[in-house]
């Protein structure tokens, strides 16, 4: 699914005929998002066949800008929401989520928050791991690290999923 994601945004921004600058600064943009994180960034860079090194580090530059807001400031966004009636659907099915999967963090604390942003499977991921950590009232430090760790991790898997298997597909 991410691949289909990934070539769809390729599309839409005309990404495959601009120069290196704008197919980094889509790399980077994917990392950004939710659900999409450095996996769909690197997965985008070796599509378009990026150098690694450069991907890999703005892959993880633009998944780990997000975790300090999402830690920070969720509580206060999600309330001000809840508050204004605004999006509260969102906001409850955010919450759902999280709730959802908080007892696989729960468990095992800092490395069940490492390990769940660090593997690389469908619905886990910093903005995930992030929003879990906040629903917990996880020390946010603590949760920043492990949220870093678990970048750092995903990021070698991936890297190596995309620059090696892909590779050898496309």
């Amino acid at each position: 699914m991410s691949n289909k994601i990934v070539n769809w945004l390729i599309g839409l921004f005309g990404v495959s005929s601009t120069g290196l600058l704008g197919k980094y600064l889509l790399v980077f943009f994917i990392s950004l998002m939710p659900i999409l994180e450095l996996r769909g960034g690197l997965i985008a860079a070796a599509l378009l066949k990026l150098p690694a090194l450069p991907s890999y580090l703005i892959s993880i530059l633009g998944n780990i800008i997000p975790i300090p807001f999402i830690l920070w400031f969720l509580d206060a966004v999600f309330d001000f929401m809840k508050k204004h009636n605004i999006l509260t659907g969102f906001v409850s099915f955010c919450e759902r989520k999280g709730n959802e999967k908080k007892d696989q963090i729960e468990k095992l604390g800092f490395w069940g928050l490492v390990l769940f942003v660090g593997v690389p499977l469908p619905g886990t991921g910093a903005w995930t791991g992030c929003l879990i950590a906040t629903i917990l009232r996880m020390d946010k430090k603590k949760a920043f690290l492990a949220a870093i760790l678990g970048v750092f991790m995903a990021s070698v898997i991936m890297m190596l999923v995309s620059y090696g298997v892909l590779a050898n597909i496309f």
